[in-house]
């Protein structure tokens, strides 16, 4: 399950002061995106023993959605280096526009320890290939 997709909908209190989608909002679908990823296409026994925690954002607004407008997120992942990975989502209107991007840097833990661990091949097969 290289790429993911999930649609989202954008409720009554997810817009601001301004009448759109608050910049919160897209962070959280981050969040929400990356989990649903994870748990669709890893191992079992991987979801139960591992968890990831987010390093950095880098996120780039292009448009935005008003109450009741839906948009598809889209997501990849990129190789691993070491403990982390880019993960790549791209929310996109009904128009086809691309209305926000971002790459988003995880890490792994166990769940045990709270440690980070270095993401192994079989981990990272479902994601990368």
């Amino acid at each position: 399950m290289r790429e993911f997709a999930q649609d989202f909908v954008a409720g009554a209190a997810d817009i601001d002061e301004l009448g759109h989608v608050n910049n919160a909002v897209w962070v959280r679908w981050i969040q929400d995106i990356a989990t649903a990823h994870w748990e669709a296409a890893a191992a079992p026994e991987h979801v139960a023993a591992y968890a990831w925690v987010v390093t950095r954002h880098e996120i780039d607004y292009r448009g935005n959605l008003t109450e009741g407008q839906r948009v598809t997120a889209e997501t990849w992942v990129g190789e691993p280096k070491g403990a982390r990975f880019d993960r790549h989502v791209r929310f996109v209107g009904t128009d086809g526009r691309a209305l926000v991007t971002a790459v988003t840097t995880w890490a792994l833990i166990d769940r045990a320890t709270g440690r980070l661990l270095r993401v192994r091949p079989e981990i990272a097969a479902p994601f990368i290939g």
